[in-house]
């Protein structure tokens, strides 16, 4: 998260703190001609090195600047103009909880409006499943819970920032088959522990109070990707945050991984099941997990679930467009629905879209 700062830092951070935390006048007078003394002379010590050399090539070494010991981008006059540097531990919170925060949202609402707009079937609203006012209840729960799992996620993200991580920046420092291996290693061992954390938040202890509340979506929109209880949302996310701290990860892996778990979560419910491999845990392995509740823990692969004897495949109608969308297909599904619902929670409390009109026509 460090790269993530320093831009966030330079770009505005620096000129917010400064308005808001000036340093004295005088003070800040000779800051900028201490400032300006230094710029003239690196200036003339410079060497014409590109932008590629810079980010790629490990025998280029960045020119150490205050307030960060190595930096990409040279910090504005703004980064020495305040009485909160850069280096503060709770700017750096504050900061990290503003930053996780809003690129939160806009991953989770740039995704999944993409998916509803692109992939998602709209059939899905006929379902009889399917809630009243489900999408604006999947959004509503979704920006009260950011909030929070950001705040729990800043000390893994300080951590990373003060050098506790194993992750790394120079690509010498392993082996050049670890940028590749990386990638599976990372996902085999998250893999791993979701299914561990998930089918433990399936417990009865702990069901009701924290997983429920993503468990309301039956037949989830897009929009229900992030539609967790905070706790329940920041627990699936530890084993991210544990992989740097047990093995070597790049930076530009980590935010590359980052992302993809976000666009990967969106996808295993946007309702359009593209592959019924039997070893990936697509949208329709989830969407059977939404409707069955005990079955493809998963977040990745099947390989778990299998071993730990949970793992359901999709019914071959689910890969037909006309069939997954049938009446009958429908009704066998909430009939078992119903049966499960009934000892897993003992009482469905949710309010279906076709409440009422069944209503009206008795």
């Amino acid at each position: 998260m460090d790269i993530v700062l320093e831009v966030c830092d330079t770009f505005f951070f620096d000129h917010l703190y400064a308005k808001l935390f000036p340093l004295p006048p005088a003070v800040a007078g000779l800051v900028l001609q201490h400032q300006q003394q230094q710029l003239q002379q690196q200036l003339v010590e410079k060497t014409t090195t590109s932008t590629f050399d810079l980010l790629f090539n490990s025998n280029v070494s960045f020119i150490p600047q205050s307030p960060y010991e190595y930096t990409l981008i040279e910090a504005p006059a703004t980064a020495y103009l305040t009485t909160i540097a850069r280096t503060n531990l709770a700017r750096q919170a504050v900061s990290l909880f503003f930053i996780t925060w809003i690129f939160g949202i806009l991953i989770y609402f740039t995704f999944a409006s993409l998916s509803y707009l692109l992939i998602f079937d709209k059939r899905t609203f006929n379902h009889p499943k399917y809630l009243k006012n489900q999408m604006r209840l999947e959004i509503q729960q979704t920006m009260s819970s950011i909030p929070l799992m950001s705040l729990y996620t800043v000390p893994w993200f300080l951590a990373e920032l003060h050098g506790y991580s194993l992750l790394y920046w120079n690509k010498d420092d392993y082996p050049s088959w670890h940028l590749v291996a990386q990638y599976p290693l990372f996902i085999a061992f998250t893999d791993f522990g979701i299914y561990l954390i998930h089918r433990g938040l399936h417990h009865p202890s702990l069901y009701k109070s924290f997983h429920k509340p993503h468990h309301k979506w039956i037949m989830p929109t897009p929009y229900a990707s992030h539609a967790f209880h905070p706790i329940d949302g920041y627990l699936q996310s530890l084993p991210y945050h544990i992989f740097p701290f047990i093995f070597p990860l790049h930076k530009i892996s980590y935010l590359i991984l980052f992302t993809f778990i976000n666009i990967w979560t969106v996808l295993i419910h946007d309702g359009e099941y593209m592959t019924n491999n039997p070893v990936v845990n697509g949208a329709a392995c989830h969407t059977l997990h939404h409707l069955y509740f005990n079955y493809n823990y998963g977040q990745f692969t099947t390989l778990w679930d299998r071993i730990g004897g949970s793992y359901r495949r999709p019914e071959n109608s689910l890969f037909d467009s006309q069939a997954k969308m049938d009446k009958k297909t429908w009704s066998k599904q909430v009939n078992e629905m119903e049966r499960i619902v009934q000892t897993v929670e003992d009482d469905d409390d949710r309010q279906y879209a076709g409440d009422s009109d069944e209503k009206k026509t008795n």
